[in-house]
């Protein structure tokens, strides 16, 4: 594909103080806390019981009102001082459990929906960040430090996947979505390759330590790496529409880039196996109305991250690195306007639905894993 405007090459030009920054460090000083009163709230074991209806998930459009419970609650399911950095959880429907990956411990976690029971269920993990099941029940996982994507099988063996586009290594791989025709889509930030903490840091000046940023399909059936885009920064986070036939995609790239805006990208998918007609779907600004006498309604926009869509066509975006009142998940209509928000005391890095009726949506916070129910399911299996 033909780069545009925000295809920059490898050996480009770049800001060197943004080259050496990490990830983590440049993205927490994207923006002030978002307002003067902290929305955020005690979850721990003393903590006073929630008043229905839930006070943190907040209708901000009618269309909105029929997906919040009257009597469901945001739950902290989970809590370590431990976990570093939750990310990428994928819900299991045959064996009714949540993974996800705590990327700088390099270990992977399980939480059983039986009786709440945590474990680590993989250690060591190469780093892992995203995960995915497959039409077959087989993880799928994007690992930062060896840079590849792999899959564990049912005896065990692991199978590289993809590691290399047109000879040389990938970045890092970071999301994973499966679609039915058994194709895996992915993004490759490389993140993972630009500090030590999430990975392998890779001793070069840019910050795209081996290939321009892309999203990737690997053929289901030949196990073929094709490139399907790169007019974008950063792709993070990614889901299909609810019939397959679009794809959006996190750009988080204002991490490293200061003219990268912060928002959703959505394409057209053809064929299903090509992506077209690149444009934003969303944009992650969010104007907070001022909250004191006197105040002023203030616009801020932090990242977007992790991404699922529900089965009306929504999308519901992990996002953060703003703080209280912003921090949590932004649910956009298929049209892009934001319908609805969910507020967390930390910073949400990612979501996807589960539960016996895929009606749960889970969130892995800074240290945490948090879940709530909604009058809606997941569009996919995960």
């Amino acid at each position: 594909m033909t780069d545009q405007s925000v295809s920059h090459q490898r050996n480009s030009s770049t800001d060197s103080g943004l080259a050496r920054r990490s990830f983590l460090a440049a993205a927490a000083g994207v923006v002030g806390l978002a307002a003067s009163r902290a929305f955020g709230r005690d979850y721990g074991p003393d903590a006073p019981p929630t008043r229905y209806p839930e006070p943190d998930v907040v209708p901000l459009d009618k269309r909105f009102a029929k997906y919040k419970l009257g009597n469901s609650p945001i739950q902290r399911l989970y809590h370590s001082q431990n976990m570093l950095w939750a990310e990428g959880p994928a819900w299991n429907g045959v064996g009714k459990y949540l993974l996800w990956s705590d990327i700088p411990n390099n270990v992977q976690m399980r939480w059983l929906e039986e009786d709440g029971h945590v474990s680590t269920f993989r250690n060591p993990a190469g780093n892992s960040n995203g995960n995915t099941f497959d039409y077959q029940g087989r993880q799928i996982a994007c690992e930062h430090g060896p840079r590849r994507v792999v899959r564990y099988e049912y005896d065990g063996r692991v199978t590289v996947l993809a590691e290399k586009f047109n000879g040389v290594s990938l970045n890092a791989p970071n999301d994973a979505v499966v679609h039915p025709n058994g194709d895996i889509w992915f993004t490759d930030p490389g993140y993972g390759g630009l500090m030590n903490y999430e990975g392998n840091r890779v001793d070069s000046d840019t910050v795209q330590p081996f290939q321009k940023e892309a999203i990737y399909r690997i053929d289901g059936q030949t196990l073929k790496l094709s490139k399907a885009a790169d007019d974008i920064f950063k792709p993070n986070g990614l889901c299909f529409s609810p019939d397959y036939k679009k794809l959006y995609v996190a750009d988080t790239g204002a991490s490293h880039y200061e003219e990268a805006p912060k928002n959703i990208r959505v394409w057209d998918v053809t064929d299903e196996k090509k992506l077209v007609n690149g444009k934003e779907f969303a944009s992650m600004k969010l104007t907070l109305p001022a909250l004191e006498q006197g105040g002023e309604a203030r616009v801020l926009a932090g990242l977007a991250d992790g991404i699922r869509c529900d089965a009306d066509g929504n999308i519901w975006a992990s996002a953060g690195w703003v703080g209280d009142g912003y921090d949590g998940v932004h649910i956009f209509a298929p049209d892009g306007v934001r319908i609805g928000q969910i507020r967390l005391p930390e910073i949400c890095s990612n979501v996807c639905f589960g539960g016996t009726k895929r009606n749960r949506l889970f969130m892995t916070g800074s240290s945490s894993l948090y879940a709530v129910y909604v009058e809606t399911r997941g569009a996919h299996i995960t």
